[in-house]
């Protein structure tokens, strides 16, 4: 009957590949709905490598929604200019910096109790990827210019098109973050490898 169960969630995923515009019914393919939905039941940090247009973003969405939680935060870690990340991620206080006239939560608290993705992982700068660990090691932080710890409930799901291996040992990357991150992975082929 369990077995049962499973192929019938199994199916549904690849219904809501297609939904998506997700292409095959491959085997790679079904290994990676079977993944997805054994991810969307557990709150580990999650990470999603594939070349760029494999549909990172898309298996985000899925896992989230499939978790009961369709609703998730996205920040793009590329797009973000380097000094305003922090500020972006955590929040700030009232006078923490000129023009800060009030205070404001950033995207973490705002997703407490559901998902932030963090997109382009690869491309955090190294200042800011050791102010995530700290983050990601007990879900506190505090808000730029504060002093209060504020914690926070969130699943973290990560993304990148780059080699976080390489980058480990370019030194570019931090190892201590990509362990953190690389608690439960998920690799989208790209289309060449699964072309059923």
């Amino acid at each position: 009957k369990a077995n049962r169960e499973l192929v019938q969630r199994i199916n549904e995923m690849l219904h809501l590949m297609e939904d998506y515009d997700i292409v095959g019914r491959s085997k790679a393919m079904h290994n990676l709905a079977e993944l997805a939905l054994r991810v969307s039941h557990v709150r580990s940090t999650v990470l999603i490598t594939g070349e760029s247009g494999v549909g990172k973003d898309v298996f985000c969405r899925m896992i989230c929604r499939f978790a009961g939680s369709p609703d998730y935060i996205k920040i793009s870690c590329g797009n973000l200019p380097e000094n305003l990340l922090e500020s972006e991620l955590f929040g700030y206080e009232k006078g923490a910096f000129t023009g800060a006239n009030k205070a404001k939560k950033g995207l973490m608290e705002l997703a407490n109790g559901g998902t932030v993705f963090l997109d382009e992982i690869g491309e955090l700068p190294l200042a800011m990827q050791s102010k995530l660990l700290t983050f990601l090691e007990d879900r506190r932080f505090k808000r730029v210019g504060g002093l209060r710890d504020i914690e926070v409930n969130v699943r973290i799901i990560a993304a990148t098109n780059r080699d976080l291996d390489a980058e480990v040992q370019k030194g570019t990357f931090r190892e201590d973050l990509y362990y953190r991150l690389n608690v439960m992975q998920i690799r989208i082929p790209p289309l060449r490898e699964r072309r059923e």
